[in-house]
């Protein structure tokens, strides 16, 4: 039995021990119409399977480093004393571009579940726990960062009611691993 509750950061050490693994098969590869003028189309295309780890971008122990967590809010899931689900939604925060200086919107900092136990609806619960604690908060919207390799997500994000809404095609160009990754930015209304 799977039991979900809201944590605090005592909890870190447990949060970073659930997996974050994405399994890449396909890509969305964005096609620019009239060198984007014309618009652009999201293509889903297949590519040589991998395995990435976005855990080394999201440690919840590293959290403080960078960030006032006053306003965050940390959701986890477990399997008897197993943490096999974790997601923290940002609230108002300085300093976090995602916001964009914004005080009615709140951030979904990071979301994950444990390989085991994937499609079993543990990511939907902790979203909608996350959507009830945001809602609670005051917050109208909340924000979703995913890149173009991460197509699983994408489609979860889209059957939960967000919309794709900004596409960067350069967000990551300065880091040599993610070079060629691209930013989807969803929103997701709350209200």
């Amino acid at each position: 039995m799977i039991i979900f509750k809201e944590v605090d950061n005592s909890y870190f050490e447990l949060y970073d021990k659930v997996s974050m693994n994405v399994d890449v098969r396909s890509e969305y590869t964005v096609k620019r119409i009239n060198n984007g003028l014309g618009g652009l189309i999201l293509e889903e295309t297949m590519v040589q399977p991998y395995r990435k780890d976005l855990s080394v971008y999201a440690r919840a122990a590293e959290y403080e480093k960078d960030f006032d967590l006053t306003n965050w809010r940390y959701y986890m899931a477990f399997e008897g004393d197993v943490p096999v689900g974790a997601m923290t939604v940002a609230g108002k925060t300085p300093g976090m571009n995602m916001l964009s200086g914004r005080e009615d919107a709140c951030v979904l900092w990071d979301i994950r579940v444990d390989d085991a136990c994937k499609r079993n609806g543990i990511g939907k619960n902790l979203l909608h726990m996350g959507i009830s604690g945001a809602r609670h908060d005051g917050y109208h919207q909340m924000i979703i960062e995913c890149q173009n390799n991460n197509v699983p997500a994408c489609r979860f994000y889209q059957s939960q009611g967000a919309v794709l809404t900004r596409i960067d095609m350069y967000a990551y160009y300065l880091d040599p691993e993610a070079k060629n990754e691209v930013q989807l930015i969803w929103y997701l209304d709350l209200d």
